[in-house]
């Protein structure tokens, strides 16, 4: 459980109320003189966001009043500004949230810290969690947080290697089993293009393949597959400087797989669970692999190289070709794949692509529904064309620049045969400016929502 969360008790904690801008006046009349006079004064009008800190007669903090301004069904986060807006201390939720548990979740997001090259300066604001749901809250927060720590890491300390330990350790953590095939090995059990991407880099940093399960084996297979590229310097087809700063979160995919993975391990979820993650390094070496190289894939197709900063749908197409060889109920990817992506939806609404109208129906809805919004994009079959190689099965890239983001998910879908359930989220996996419940930085994106479809379908 994060340190900002706490477990349900009776131990004395400032009361949290949330308030409309419409239901102002009539909030005002419930409270004390003295406490109405004090909001009077500091001109508090219950604006989205807006945060009170009411006294009692000796100065003390009394209670904090949140404003939910005129768009109470756009509040749902606000509560994750309360950490940065109130004073050290314990709290707790009292009246006014439509959703505490929510409520409870955003104060929680919005308390996070990244603190590995740097402490905290400021105190610990502690939330009470309510009565009812409060383990469920800590574990999605605990997921969050994993998430956002393995993304938020600079490159030199979290290369192939070290995501490799962290699965290990969630592994462990869970009682699930563990393995990777790195390097050279990968040849020989046919992973081609996670090697291809993969081999330039430094021998410490080879690339692997890490292969996690838990659960008993004839519950019903969900399978996670998490990008891991631990930095992308887009390889012989280089990046400018300006877009390489970012790219320690180009394995924000594997980040969140492991994230959402520690949230149905923890809720001890009726499935079988494997996370896949291809984690490589795309460096510039004599090894690199060149524009114009042809690959053999897992499945058999061949890939021909249009550009070598398309590298992440190559070792997510080796892990989903895998994923697909035991036919399992769900296979979910998670990728920083496209830029594209973003200029389409910005970086907080993530497209997802599937081939199931029921599976689209359901995790847009229960995106909506925890407040981690996701939009369904078409897998446009015409576009399959932009992909087309005169040499090969398919290209990589190919050479039209329009939609990077349908085009990419069109080569994963080449992967994973139609009989499989399957779902692509080209996620962006960072907050770049700082909005209640998602401090800039590294982001879980799409988790949350996933994670609530498999407590529907699945209940522990």
């Amino acid at each position: 459980m994060p340190d900002c969360l706490l477990p349900n008790s009776t131990a004395p904690a400032v009361p949290i109320s949330a308030v409309a801008a419409a239901d102002l006046s009539a909030r005002m009349g419930s409270l004390s003189a003295a406490a109405a006079s004090w909001l009077a004064a500091t001109g508090f009008a219950a604006a989205a966001g807006e945060v009170a800190l009411v006294p009692d007669a000796a100065g003390n903090l009394a209670s904090v009043i949140l404003g939910l301004g005129a768009d109470i069904a756009g509040a749902s986060l606000l509560a994750g500004k309360l950490p940065g807006a109130i004073p050290a201390g314990t709290y707790r939720l009292d009246s006014g949230f439509a959703s505490p548990a929510l409520a409870s979740l955003a104060f929680a997001l919005g308390a996070y810290r990244f603190t590995r090259y740097r402490a905290s300066a400021t105190g610990m604001r502690r939330l009470v969690l309510p009565a009812t749901g409060g383990e469920d809250i800590a574990r999605i927060a605990d997921g969050v947080f994993l998430a956002r720590d393995l993304i938020n890491t600079g490159a030199n300390d979290l290369g192939p290697a070290e995501l490799a330990a962290a699965a290990e350790s969630l592994a462990r953590r869970h009682g699930a089993a563990f393995r990777q095939i790195v390097g050279e090995a990968l040849i020989a059990d046919n992973f081609p293009l996670i090697h291809a991407v993969g081999v330039a880099a430094a021998p410490e940093r080879a690339p692997r393949l890490i292969d996690m399960t838990w659960g008993e084996a004839d519950a019903p297979k969900i399978t996670l597959v998490g990008k891991g590229v631990c930095f992308d310097t887009g390889g012989l087809d280089i990046k400018p400087s300006s877009a390489m700063l970012l790219m320690k979160k180009d394995m924000g995919g594997a980040a969140n797989a492991l994230g959402l993975a520690h949230m149905i391990m923890d809720a001890g979820l009726p499935v079988r669970l494997r996370v896949l993650i291809p984690a490589v390094e795309n460096a510039i070496a004599s090894a690199a692999f060149r524009p114009g190289d042809v690959f053999a894939s897992r499945r058999g197709l061949t890939v021909e190289i249009g550009n070598t900063d398309a590298e992440g749908r190559l070792v997510l197409a080796d892990a989903l070709a895998l994923a697909a060889e035991e036919s399992p109920a769900l296979i979910a990817d998670f990728a920083t794949l496209t830029g594209a992506a973003r200029t389409a939806l910005g970086p907080e609404i993530i497209p997802v692509y599937t081939r199931d109208d029921e599976l689209a129906g359901d995790v847009v809805r229960h995106g909506d529904r925890v407040a981690d919004p996701l939009w369904r994009m078409p897998l446009w079959q015409p576009y399959m064309s932009l992909i087309d190689s005169k040499i090969a099965d398919i290209n990589n890239a190919g050479a039209s620049p329009f939609a990077g983001s349908i085009t990419a998910a069109l080569f994963l879908s080449r992967f994973v045969p139609d009989a499989i359930p399957w779902l692509h989220a080209d996620i962006y996996a960072w907050n770049p400016s700082t909005r209640p419940g998602k401090p800039e930085g590294g982001e879980a994106q799409a988790i949350r929502a996933l994670y609530a479809l498999l407590c529907e379908r699945y209940p522990a």
